[in-house]
């Protein structure tokens, strides 16, 4: 085998305007990898209807015996930025610190949130402490320009949504 093929066998091969392959050369590769990686950060996962929502967040959390606060960002066109954990707690409770949730929103450049959490307990019904959390982080965020579309309960296979139940 010579030189040319081996080289050719690990290279990574764009086609040009007369559609002929060639190896790509190296700004070519940067780019092509740049866009991938934008692809998997940005926009896509595009949850675009309640019901995809839904089937994500039940996948996410639905099983899982202890409570998790996480929150989907999002931009101003309302594609996924990011689906973070950001807070553990037990089989009942979790704690959690609208600071931290604001910064990850700025971090992030999130133009919008939907807030989620789940109750392992399998009752998909908001406490008093949840519609007081749900304010609080609705205030803060509001204070940097981004808005809180929905605070979702995961309770098994049911979904409650705040936003239906006319509670944001």
């Amino acid at each position: 085998m010579s030189q040319l093929s081996l080289s050719l066998d690990s290279s990574l091969l764009v086609r040009d305007v007369t559609g002929d392959y060639r190896p790509a050369n190296a700004d070519e590769v940067l780019l092509a990898a740049q866009k991938v990686l934008a692809g998997q950060l940005r926009g896509s996962e595009a949850l675009n209807s309640p019901q995809v929502v839904r089937d994500f967040l039940r996948v996410k959390l639905a099983t899982l015996e202890h409570e998790v606060f996480a929150v989907i960002h999002l931009d101003a066109q309302n594609r996924v930025i990011d689906y973070v954990e950001m807070f553990r707690g037990t089989v009942s409770q979790t704690s959690v610190y609208p600071r931290e949730v604001v910064k990850e929103a700025l971090a992030r450049n999130s133009a919008a949130l939907l807030l989620v959490h789940n109750h392992p307990s399998g009752v998909a019904e908001q406490s008093r402490a949840d519609e007081t959390l749900t304010q609080t982080l609705k205030a803060a965020l509001a204070l940097v320009d981004v808005r809180v579309l929905d605070h979702l309960i995961v309770a098994g296979s049911t979904i409650l949504s705040f936003a239906e139940r006319g509670l944001l």
